[in-house]
Order: C-alpha cells, then structure tokens, then sequence
C-alpha cells in the first residue's frame, strides 16, 4: 500500500492520502480519524484480463505459424549435445530463461542457468565446448549477453538465441536464431514485457517437448527426476513397496473351516483372507462381506469349510507391478484390497486401498 503525508507546521493537522482513502490525522495525543473513500472509477478488471489472454494467445498463434527450417536446426543442435544446454538471459527474459532450463532439465535434457552478469565474472567457467547455449533477448541488445558471446564462441559451444528483433546483434552472432517476435505487448501501456515473454516462453517449451518426443523420453523416466513429488510417488512406487508380507498376509489353506479364515480376518484387519492351495497359490478369497452375508443365509462357521463360501478366481497382481495399475484394477473391479502374486503365481503379499492412501498412491 502506498501511502503519502503532508505536513503542515503551521496547522494541528496533516492529510494522509492513499489511493481509495482519504485521511485527517490530528495532532492530538488520541487522533481523531476521518475517512472519507476517494472518487475514483473502477477499471474493467474481467474485460482487461480477457483481452490480455487473448492478445497472448493469438501471438502464440502466429509465433506457430513462423516457424521454420531453424526450429528444427535448434532442436538437432540439442539432441547432439555431448555437453549441457546453458540458458542465459537478463532480467525477465532471465526469468523465462531459468524456466525453460527447468523444463530441459526435467524432460531428460541436461540444463541449468547461467547469469550473464555473473558470466563476465567467473562464471563462464560453467561453459565448455562441448555445451549449446541458449540466450534470450528480446531487443536482442541486451549488453551483458552481447559481452560473454566471443568468449562462448572461442570455446567452441553452439549458440541459440531467442529474440523480438530478427535483424539485432544477438541474432546475427548466433548459430541458430529464432524469432519470438510480437506485434504488441499485453501491458495497457506498451512497457512491461508480456506478450514478449509468453511467445519467448511458448518457444523454449515447445524446443524441450520436441526434444522429448525425439529423445522417447517416457512417464517412468520423467518420474525419475521427480522423486520427492506425488507425480513421482505414483510413477515409481510399485506394489512390493506398500504391499504386506510375511505374518501379515491373510491366508488360510483351502481345506480350513470358515471359523479359521474368519479369525484370519479380524487377525490381520485387511478386510479379507486369501485362501491358498498346497502349492501357496491362491485360489480363492473371502471378505468381510462374504461374511455378513453367510450369516444372513444362517451359515453356520463351526459346520463350513471355507472352499464352499470362498470366491474364486480371485483379482491378483504381480509384486513388480506399478502400484498405479494396482489402483486402476480396484477401480475398474469396485474392490478395495488385493493379493499380490511372484512370477511363479504363488502367494507373497496383499494390500488395501489404506496401504496405497498410505503411501500418496492415490
């Protein structure tokens, strides 16, 4: 909040303005305050913002419309990196520049921010000739990019630029130069860099996803780089990660009694018991609802052997499967636990939808 006093020496009171206020503080020991709300019109804020998304928009539009044979020349000069891609820039073209080194970096692609200003001292040394850099400018002026390029260039590294002006110094000097020029900018003004840095944005990420499809970068390989993330939980936890084992599975032998599974059941608190053969595969299941409906149909436990209330052909994963596809199974079959089988079928562990809530599965 800005706020502006003026003081009047010769008066007991001074003014106190702010942009939807207006107040009267006196000099007393407990001020009175005044406050009287400024004339003032609103801007129409939704029409604005529409506009701004709009005009945005459609110069991504054109920007796709402009690209060309040095798009491609771009991406194949960062699959045949045997280095790092170096992405530099100054103020908010450095802001969009450390973006879009974070989105090389996390789709497979080596990368990482170099401060230009930093560059002149000492940073440089980041470089080798073995790296692409890319440089964003969009006057493509920009004095501390302008500085470090004959260094870049005696090191042998290739350079991409990103500029607004086709015919500028940076694009010029460059190996590969594409154009992220706009029309206009977004700001009611014409100053603040908008239109300029969304094209600019637009432009690096469509670089890094080409390079991702180029390179066959896959979910499991992105995980990678997102251990700490739900994205990465998700896509790297499988099912021997959450699943139950040993004492904790429940399990009773197929000739057992129904009183057997149900004391299995309250033993080990999934919900279920598996029941397994001589040869430790499971051949049927029993729930907590099998349960509650043999009682209705007066089954009696003690007189019940489980093989004749059990179902059969019971829902199974494999231990080295995603716990996803664990999550999409229950989904897709309505069931809120399963058993988990090694490749040889046999029985080597279970879990309920509480272990993959548990573990940020689901």
């Amino acid at each position: 909040m800005c706020l502006l006093l003026k003081f009047y020496p010769e008066s007991t009171f001074f003014t106190l303005f702010r942009a939807d206020y207006l107040v009267i503080l006196t000099s007393m020991s407990t001020p009175n305050l005044h406050i009287q709300p400024a004339i003032s019109e609103k801007l129409p804020s939704l029409a604005l913002a529409k506009k701004v998304l709009l005009l945005e928009a459609n110069e991504i539009e054109m920007l796709a419309g402009r690209l060309d044979a040095e798009f491609e020349r771009a991406v194949s000069l960062i699959l045949q990196c045997h280095g790092r891609v170096v992405v530099s820039g100054m103020g908010k073209s450095g802001h969009i520049g450390r973006k879009i080194a974070a989105t090389l970096a996390s789709t497979g692609t080596p990368a990482f921010f170099m401060h230009p200003a930093e560059a002149s001292h000492g940073d440089l040394g980041m470089i080798t000739g073995e790296d692409v850099v890319i440089t964003l400018s969009n006057s493509g002026e920009s004095e501390e990019i302008l500085t470090i390029l004959p260094t870049i260039k005696r090191l042998g590294a290739k350079i991409i630029s990103i500029t607004g002006t086709d015919t500028s110094t940076l694009a010029k000097e460059s190996h590969v130069h594409l154009s992220a020029k706009v029309s206009q900018e977004a700001c009611p003004l014409g100053l603040s860099p908008t239109a300029s840095t969304t094209a600019a944005l637009a432009l690096g990420d469509a670089l890094a996803l080409c390079v991702l499809d180029l390179r066959e970068f896959t979910a499991e390989d992105f995980a990678r780089s997102h251990p700490g993330g739900n994205l990465g939980r998700k896509l790297l936890t499988r099912v021997k990660d959450v699943m139950r084992t040993g004492d904790a599975i429940p399990s009773v032998k197929d000739n057992a009694m129904l009183t057997d599974a149900l004391l299995e059941i309250t033993k080990k608190g999934l919900g279920f018991t598996a029941i397994t053969n001589a040869q430790q595969h499971p051949v049927g299941i029993f729930t907590d609802g099998d349960l509650r409906r043999a009682f209705c149909n007066n089954v009696s436990p003690s007189d019940t052997t489980i093989a004749q209330v059990m179902h059969t052909a019971p829902k199974t994963i494999y231990l080295d499967q995603m716990a996803v596809e664990a999550v999409e199974l229950m989904e897709n079959f309505k069931i809120n636990a399963l058993m988990v089988i090694n490749r040889q079928g046999e029985l080597v562990g279970a879990f309920n939808m509480h272990d993959l809530l548990k573990a940020k599965v689901v």
